[in-house]
């Protein structure tokens, strides 16, 4: 299986590669990785702190990380954490905040790369959250003994380790110390694969994360200006197909206010937002107000073309859409809505989302597969203004009853004294 596993890795490279040609995201994965090992190697001086290796796939990774990651600084100041992205979209966030010192993009996975990674960064202690296996990597760390942990881990029958092809992947789970899951079914597939000794059902980190951002808000004057006393409908992390089914609905309303996140914005696909929606864009409505505090939007519906800002978006909201449930991936962050108690709506393609049916159970959510759907949900919701908010309050339980995944984590690294 090895040597499929390398054809997979170098068609990869080959298709980055040429994407980059013309595409800002795949432009900045590639330019981001060149001559990474003489930059970490400046970059990273040896001192005798022990460092905590991160690695998150992308943004939402690194929101799920990040309260278990900020745990054991509180307890250990004196670790030193470095955290790995594989995607742009978290590197680029995160790096540019400035609040962790090593942000580095992972190199492309290989035995050469994973020798020379470990070798500089020289981990006490790995963390990898949800998701994204990295063959090379993950044996030179079993090689070397280091506790390796799986954060907020997710596994279904219908995931690689369970196929008879899996054997690769299988291989792969070896390198973890203990794997610390979202829920009693993760739990129960994984056991098939390896010592129910070594998994945890810790729940998902995200609702410590989640709390947290909600707690600390810190108002964004923009939206206030543009809600004007009102609340929004906010959609998060859209797609085309989740936009289509709103098209109509925000057009015919001009008396009630929409914001937009997609969840590209690129200039071709904010462009094309922006015209599906008759909207004005963030950057151009904050300059607006930076030269006329007392400027109108001209119309119902802003689009935000940046990222980072979204899980501050939902306080503005009565009723809140997250865009990723009619694509295979699924549905982005829906806790991120639902912490500040408020209904949540989602395409259909909620298999891989377990939260997303807790939801729906507890009475919090519901699912529109159509833009009629979508209609009938929202008129109903404001003939009955009492149902929006035994919704929204039963979102905001959820999650705060879900919390404690990271103190769970972390009183496990203290008990083991792994640090």
């Amino acid at each position: 299986m090895i040597i499929f596993y390398q054809i997979f890795l170098s068609l990869y490279r080959a298709g980055i590669s040429f994407l980059s040609l013309f595409n800002p995201k795949a432009k900045l994965w590639v330019k981001g990785r060149l001559d990474i090992f003489n930059h970490i190697k400046k970059d990273l001086k040896k001192n005798n702190a022990k460092t905590v290796w991160m690695h998150c796939a992308s943004l939402g990774e690194f929101e799920q990380g990040k309260p278990v990651l900020e745990k054991i600084l509180n307890h250990y100041p004196d670790i030193r954490p470095v955290i790995s992205f594989f995607s742009p979209s978290g590197y680029e966030v995160i790096k540019k905040k400035g609040i962790y010192p090593h942000v580095y993009y992972l190199p492309m996975d290989s035995a050469i790369h994973a020798q020379k990674w470990m070798k500089l960064i020289d981990p006490s202690m790995v963390i990898w959250v949800k998701y994204e296996y990295w063959y090379y990597y993950l044996m030179a760390i079993r090689h070397r003994n280091i506790p390796l942990f799986m954060v907020s881990g997710i596994y279904r029958r219908d995931q690689p380790f369970f196929k008879w092809y899996g054997s690769l992947y299988r291989k792969m789970l070896t390198a973890f110390t203990h794997f610390f899951v979202q829920n009693e079914s993760s739990k129960k597939y994984l056991s098939t694969l390896t010592d129910r000794n070594k998994i945890t059902v810790s729940g998902d980190t995200r609702c410590d994360r989640v709390i947290e951002i909600a707690q600390n808000f810190e108002p964004i004057p923009e939206i206030e200006f543009f809600c004007n006393g009102n609340q929004a409908i906010v959609c998060g992390s859209t797609w085309e197909a989740d936009e289509a089914i709103w098209t109509h609905f925000v057009k015919s309303n001009p008396d009630k206010k929409f914001i937009m996140a997609p969840h590209e914005i690129d200039q071709e696909n904010i462009e094309h937002v922006q015209k599906e929606f008759h909207g004005i864009l963030f950057s151009e409505w904050k300059k607006k107000l930076d030269t006329d505090t007392a400027a109108t939007p001209g119309t119902n519906c802003l689009i935000v073309d940046n990222i980072g800002m979204l899980a501050r978006l939902y306080h503005y909201a009565s009723i809140t859409y997250i865009g990723g449930g009619f694509g295979a991936d699924g549905l982005h962050n829906i806790l991120e809505a639902a912490v500040y108690g408020k209904p949540v709506l989602f395409g259909p393609a909620i298999y891989k989302n377990f939260e997303a049916i807790e939801l729906i159970k507890a009475g919090a959510a519901q699912v529109v597969s159509n833009a009629l759907e979508l209609e009938n949900t929202l008129d109903e919701f404001y003939k009955n203004p009492e149902k929006v908010l035994l919704k929204g309050r039963a979102a905001k339980n959820y999650v705060y009853a879900n919390a404690g995944a990271s103190e769970k984590i972390l009183r496990h690294i203290i008990t083991h004294d792994l640090l």
